[in-house]
């Protein structure tokens, strides 16, 4: 059986660039997700000044979603950055055909955010501040 590539629609490209080259300070995160009728990506939610905790309480337990997340790094040498990092969320007992279309798609939305952090979580709870630093820092 093939996987199954959902469509990106312009209007997702067009989230997506908007979300990628806006100027913030603060941490941010575009909450994507596949519409299973449709076989589409569609944008579930943008949040503005938004935090791992607060996302974890937002995201659905039991469904996959693509969350790109933009945060606020304090590096060891003072440095600050805002790195963004593609967050792939499939958590073990979602829907199997639900896995299939949100894996199928990853590569093709991973391209379509041109984003070369990509990390994927199967429980909300790894989802925290010090798991993400480490991702980023490459510890």
């Amino acid at each position: 059986m093939g996987t199954k590539v959902c469509d990106i629609g312009d209007d997702v490209k067009e989230t997506l660039r908007k979300f990628r080259f806006r100027k913030t300070t603060k941490n941010a995160a575009l909450i994507m997700k596949v519409d299973r009728e449709k076989q589409q990506v569609c944008v579930d939610e943008m949040l503005d000044d938004v935090t791992l905790e607060e996302l974890r309480e937002i995201l659905p337990g039991h469904q996959p979603r693509y969350i790109i997340y933009c945060c606020k790094m304090e590096h060891e040498d003072g440095r600050v950055s805002f790195p963004m990092c593609f967050i792939y969320f499939t958590p073990r007992d979602s829907h199997m055909e639900l896995q299939i279309m949100y894996a199928g798609t990853k590569m093709a939305l991973q391209r379509e955010a041109n984003l070369t952090r990509v990390y994927e979580v199967r429980e909300l709870d790894e989802m925290t501040d010090e798991w993400l630093q480490d991702c980023v820092m490459g510890k």
